[in-house]
């Protein structure tokens, strides 16, 4: 069921084009059509096109976003580096936890850097999926992560793993002398207007890196527009715009999707345009389309979610099929500032271009 909000200051819908309308209520209506959906917000050039809520959700109640918080994680990582607080990425993780390495005597897992945990190529056994309920009910969620056995070298291939994201959230509070979450209200959260909801923590404090964080909606628009803006956000610098040159890069790709990875942003190509994504389990994603220059944002209940994902395919679909084409409708194939070359998506993000590899 559709649930219509009153336009707002802050999120009043851009007048569409008089043969767009039809066009907008059709995305509605498919997108009602997936069950599992509770809202889909779709910003162009910074204007507001759609913000519709589906069966009831509150429009302003923060959402458990899942694994789209692994995103967040990655542009945190990027600030702290920016700031100085971590010197770059090819740190390795040992240094940060000297108490846990006395008793690994491993020496492949001393070479881990936060660069190989920010690609899942750490090496490491994972410990989502089947290791998933081993970890989260252990009582020590770093020890956990660093005493998974080697199943590949680091800087290898792709180990989707939760405790990656993990250990860079405690490698954050660790070198920021502040917690994630006060971190993140400083130098993300605050400057942005955000106003995150629970934050789960694991049982030493330390904020989950990479799941359970509840965004509201219209934040989430917030990260994407930021992203396209090169790193400011209404003209003040939030990440510099070279970390996110190398966060939207492609590093590996998932053993289970066909999806290409960067720094906990992932990437494919949908209807010939490259769109970029934070993903969370459920449903929950935050889509950047740079060479429409446009966001999209669409959140899903998480009641009857499972493993299955079966609605992944009429997600990609909508997006496809029917909110890509209303995009491009807006500013007609010939207006785009870049065409797209055989050797590799050229995306403006800002005033930047990033080469996808």
């Amino acid at each position: 069921m559709l649930l219509n909000i009153a336009p707002t200051a802050l999120s009043a819908p851009a007048a569409a084009p008089e043969d767009s309308s039809s066009s907008l209520t059709a995305i509605s209506e498919q997108a009602d059509a997936i069950t599992s959906v509770r809202s889909l917000l779709i910003q162009k050039n910074g204007e507001l096109l759609l913000e519709q809520y589906f069966d009831g959700q509150p429009p302003h109640r923060p959402m458990n976003i899942k694994s789209a918080s692994k995103s967040i994680i990655s542009l945190l990582v990027g600030i702290a580096i920016d700031r100085g607080l971590i010197e770059n990425k090819e740190v390795r993780v040992e240094q940060y936890f000297p108490e846990y390495f006395e008793e690994i005597s491993d020496p492949e897992k001393r070479t881990i850097t936060i660069e190989d945990l920010l690609t899942m190529r750490s090496g490491l056994e994972t410990t989502s999926f089947h290791n998933y309920g081993r970890w989260v009910v252990s009582d020590d969620w770093i020890k956990f992560a660093l005493e998974q056995p080697m199943v590949d070298s680091p800087g290898d291939d792709m180990e989707y793993s939760t405790g990656s994201s993990h250990l860079l959230s405690v490698i954050i509070e660790k070198s920021a002398g502040m917690s994630t979450r006060d971190f993140a209200q400083e130098y993300l959260f605050g400057p942005m207007d955000i106003q995150p909801g629970s934050w789960q923590q694991d049982p030493d404090g330390y904020y989950f890196g990479g799941n359970n964080l509840a965004l509201k909606p219209v934040d989430m628009l917030k990260i994407g527009q930021m992203i396209l803006g090169g790193g400011t956000y209404e003209g003040r610098r939030i990440v510099s715009k070279a970390w996110l040159a190398q966060s939207f890069q492609t590093y590996t790709r998932s053993k289970y999707n066909p999806y290409d990875y960067g720094y906990m942003w992932w990437n494919r190509p949908v209807a010939g345009h490259k769109v970029y994504f934070a993903w969370g389990f459920g449903g929950q994603y935050i889509f950047i389309i740079p060479e429409l220059e446009a966001v999209v944002v669409l959140t899903s209940s998480l009641q009857n979610a499972n493993q299955s994902r079966s609605y992944k395919q009429p997600v990609f679909n909508l997006l496809g099929k029917r909110i890509l084409p209303l995009l491009i409708q807006q500013i007609g194939l010939n207006d785009q500032r870049e065409s797209r070359s055989n050797n590799g998506t050229i995306s403006f993000f800002g005033t930047g271009v990033i080469r996808a590899q």
